[in-house]
């Protein structure tokens, strides 16, 4: 115990000298790190393209026996050795979960309907506004908190698609197309911070879900990619536990609050 709670104070050290120290290293992705998030992107979506093709393969294995006993299965499809992108990390998560008794259409009510977000998706949702919608496909922006030791809060704007394949089963994908730190949240002083400002928690984040009904209920799976500032040199032992825990940890409660909301 004593050790658990003395990594939680090395990890806010560090990450109070990210906040406060942003210079120390670059505060926007080079042009390098951003092409190499672009061409695995293509890769993870050309991976994701065939695996919907697969008539047997829709969803990618998961261990059945604990999805129906209710638990996440959780992995990290990150490349060893690859996520390291010269000042930039990038993180890769894919979460399966069962939901019994729910269909294929109540999963796409329940994530179209944005308005309902900050209810669904609570405390992360602070509020989330569709911008434009030409059938299935919407520009969304939302107001999102991250609290892990510290609390940030982004405004974003995200490009998202549904492509629902048969009554059964579909896809849909959310692509970021602005991601704005904000200062002072909810006070007079609140201000979108340049990206020269920002400390670099989220640059990018791409959200690709899978669903297909069968075995009495709805399996989803969401895969998440995202960009974020690399670790500081010399800060690895406070910020590489929090950096570790940060896309893990929102993408099972991103699986839970939606798993709840099928519920209601």
């Amino acid at each position: 115990m004593k050790r658990f709670r003395g990594s939680r104070r090395y990890s806010a050290a560090g990450l109070l000298l990210i906040a406060t120290l942003p210079a120390r290293i670059p505060a926007e992705p080079t042009a390098a790190a951003t092409a190499a998030f672009d061409s695995y992107i293509g890769d993870a979506e050309s991976r994701l393209a065939q695996q919907h093709g697969s008539p047997d393969g829709f969803l990618a294995p998961a261990d059945l026996a604990r999805l129906r006993h209710g638990e996440f299965v959780v992995e990290e499809l990150t490349p060893t050795g690859g996520r390291d992108l010269g000042g930039s990390l990038l993180h890769d998560w894919r979460g399966t979960a069962f939901v019994p008794g729910s269909k294929a259409e109540d999963f796409e009510k329940v994530m179209k309907d944005f308005p309902e977000y900050p209810r669904d998706f609570s405390p992360q949702i602070l509020r989330a506004q569709i911008l434009t919608q030409q059938g299935d496909h919407f520009l969304v922006t939302m107001r999102m908190r991250q609290q892990h030791i510290l609390t940030v809060v982004f405004d974003t704007t995200y490009d998202v698609t549904f492509a629902p394949t048969d009554p059964t089963r579909g896809t849909s994908i959310s692509r970021s197309a602005r991601v704005a730190e904000i200062a002072a949240p909810g006070t007079a002083h609140e201000r979108a911070l340049a990206p020269s400002e920002d400390h670099g928690f989220l640059w990018r984040m791409n959200t690709y879900w899978s669903y297909q009904e069968r075995d009495g209920g709805l399996y989803i799976q969401v895969e998440s990619v995202s960009l974020t500032r690399s670790i500081p040199a010399g800060l690895g032992w406070a910020i590489e536990p929090f950096i570790e825990s940060v896309p893990r940890e929102s993408l099972e409660f991103t699986l839970r609050s939606a798993r709840n909301a099928l519920r209601r």
